[in-house]
């Protein structure tokens, strides 16, 4: 009778990297201590990262630790909900709507397609959204220890006839909303007649306080020829993400077929009868 513990090491690593991450942590970690092992090992991680596609930009000897890297990768996306106004002001907190009020238009973006922008009006108009990175996934021991980089944009562009002012904060907050972390760059001033080009700002959090809790995302603007209607800076396409940054091009298909090969490879080396017996641990745990 073949055992589950029959099965070469190699092999099983291949097989494990195809289980979902928390049920490698919660679950098949706490088989036996050989699968504790396995589940432990930098090598399972950096399996699924490259299966998934998650591959680091610079050298692998960059990864000091392959599964909670792996994790960052999984978790990270746009954590700024309603980024470009399809949900109207849904999930915005409008702090400042005086006058004419914020409004929502329809525009070219910044790559040339038409999408829905935030516009201003000659009154400040301000509007923030409250990130809580344990609603998002981001345990506070993560945070603490591992402290990801945090990466916030955000566009903005005015109208051509008109002069405005575009204005950002963002503040890396703890639990009790102290201030840890603040990126408030200066104004910018956009002199009426300009080119009404999209610009992005951008700035990425490194090695920041321990205890970040929150993160806090405010921007607006106005016009500056106070001209009734909306004239001001319009704004879109925010964003924050945490998490490390992933090699772009085609990484994930590539992985994908690596190991659509590999594991062609590898059932042709598994009995029927070994694959049994691991489907029957798996289905017991």
């Amino acid at each position: 009778m073949v055992h589950i513990g029959d099965l070469p090491t190699e092999i099983l690593l291949h097989l494990l990297s195809l289980v979902p991450g928390r049920d490698l942590v919660h679950n098949c970690r706490l088989v036996c201590w050989h699968w504790r092992e396995l589940v432990d090992a930098a090598a399972l991680w950096k399996r699924k990262s490259q299966r998934e596609g998650y591959l680091p930009p610079g050298q692998d000897g960059n990864i000091p630790d392959w599964r909670t890297f792996y994790f960052l990768c999984t978790l990270k996306r746009n954590l700024i909900k309603n980024p470009v106004a399809e949900a109207g002001f849904n999930y915005w907190n409008l702090d400042s709507n005086k006058r004419d009020k914020w409004k929502i238009e329809e525009q070219l973006g910044a790559d040339g397609q038409v999408q829905k922008v935030f516009v201003t009006s000659y009154r400040l108009c301000m509007k923030h959204q409250l990130i809580n990175l344990k609603d998002e996934g981001y345990w506070d021991e993560l945070m603490d220890q591992t402290k990801p980089d945090i990466v916030v944009k955000d566009w903005y562009a005015a109208r051509n006839d008109c002069g405005c002012r575009y204005k950002l904060d963002v503040r890396l907050l703890s639990a009790d909303y102290v201030v840890l972390e603040q990126f408030n760059p200066p104004d910018v001033v956009i002199e009426q007649w300009n080119d009404a080009e999209w610009h992005e700002v951008s700035h990425t959090f490194h090695n920041y306080p321990s205890g970040v809790r929150y993160i806090y995302f405010r921007h607006g603007g106005q016009d500056t020829q106070f001209w009734a209607g909306w004239y001001g800076i319009r704004v879109t396409n925010s964003s924050v993400t945490v998490g490390p940054e992933v090699a772009s091009g085609g990484g994930g298909e590539a992985a994908a077929g690596r190991t659509r090969n590999k594991l062609q490879h590898i059932k042709r080396q598994i009995s029927s009868l070994a694959k049994k017996v691991l489907l029957q641990h798996l289905q017991c745990l």
